[in-house]
């Protein structure tokens, strides 16, 4: 598919390598009106906000990494950080053994980045136009830009967007513009911040898997972006969840269902009116003779639980399924805003 040859720098083991990151910036506070506005004359106001906070995690290559955390955490800081947007304050970086601060220029030839909110489209020119101003601008050889634009226009299905003027576009149809112009000069790392920001269910999913299809295929190393938990659950096999600018968990989805211990939803299709009574079941919804129930199936085992169920009468389906993970982060969030941040072993 993506696939060039690789060269030293992109067969290292690594693929991202941050040590001890912290990164500080600084805000001038304003006020509009009245003594304020003297004050500010007099003695300007600064606020300092650490949004990492000595922050080290590493990313083999071939590796599809999920890093969430909520609003401010400094997820989108960490992004800028390895593409080399933004230096730390304190603390190392290296991507493929380079820094991004120092070898930006020749780093930027085997990564590719994608900020959600962003655009690298010229608004107005035809997306063929784009693409081609990167294959002269990269100097892209002419095999390797074929190949890619064949592929990317096949597999995002964007070949009717070729000539459609960027400002003409709906917003999922430039998300796949830009991802497939971010590929074009086969990057071996990606880093995706908010890919999948505002698109429609079959956009979204065109872009998921086309995701995990070059991360399988061609071992691209990803590391993504989203406050959409269900999405980084389906695509990533390991996440990475920052808070408060510290890193607070680092391993597997089902070991971060297992730090809130194993929420459970269970469904029970019942023909009575009155929703069916079992120990450990809090019902959250019900409607038309279903009801939906949260339970933790470590303090009420399966057995138990369908044992109980068992007992009830006009009970005509019972359905068992994992949490959303999108529950199970918001129970974090709202520990992590009780406490420090600390690192949560894998379970």
């Amino acid at each position: 598919m993506l696939k060039k040859e690789s060269t030293d720098i992109t067969r290292a083991g690594t693929a991202v390598s941050v040590n001890n990151v912290s990164k500080i910036f600084t805000q001038w506070q304003r006020e509009n009106a009245g003594q304020g506005v003297l004050r500010n004359l007099l003695k300007p106001q600064k606020k300092v906000i650490s949004a990492l906070d000595n922050v080290s995690f590493s990313v083999k290559r071939g590796e599809f990494v999920a890093y969430a955390g909520p609003n401010g955490a400094g997820k989108s800081t960490t992004m800028k950080l390895l593409s080399g947007i933004l230096r730390p304050t304190e603390g190392e970086i290296s991507v493929f053994n380079m820094s991004p601060e120092k070898d930006r220029v020749v780093l930027m030839g085997h990564i590719g980045v994608l900020f959600g909110n962003r655009t690298e489209l010229w608004w107005d020119h035809p997306v063929a136009q784009s693409f081609e101003w990167k294959k002269v601008i990269w100097n892209i050889p002419d095999d390797v830009y074929k190949r890619n634009l064949e592929t990317v226009t096949q597999l995002l299905d964007i070949g009717a967007l070729l000539k459609t003027y960027a400002r003409e576009l709906s917003l999922g149809q430039r998300m796949r513009a830009d991802l497939a112009m971010m590929l074009l000069h086969s990057p071996s790392l990606i880093l995706l911040d908010e890919p999948t920001l505002g698109l429609d269910v079959v956009a979204k999913r065109q872009m998921i898997d086309f995701l995990k299809k070059i991360n399988r295929e061609d071992g691209v190393t990803i590391v993504v972006t989203s406050h959409d938990m269900d999405d980084l659950e389906e695509m990533a096999q390991r996440v990475l969840m920052i808070a408060g600018g510290k890193i607070a968990y680092d391993g597997s989805f089902d070991g971060l269902r297992g730090i809130t211990g194993s929420m459970t939803r269970l469904t029970v299709t019942a023909s009575e009116k009155a929703a069916p009574i079992f120990e450990g079941g809090r019902l959250i919804k019900s409607g038309g003779g279903v009801y939906e129930y949260e339970t933790d199936i470590t303090a009420n085992p399966v057995g138990n639980l369908l044992r109980q169920l068992s007992e009830c009468d006009g009970i005509k389906d019972i359905e068992i399924k994992k949490a959303p993970i999108e529950q199970v982060i918001a129970l974090l969030y709202n520990r992590w805003k009780e406490v420090d941040a600390h690192i949560l072993p894998e379970k």
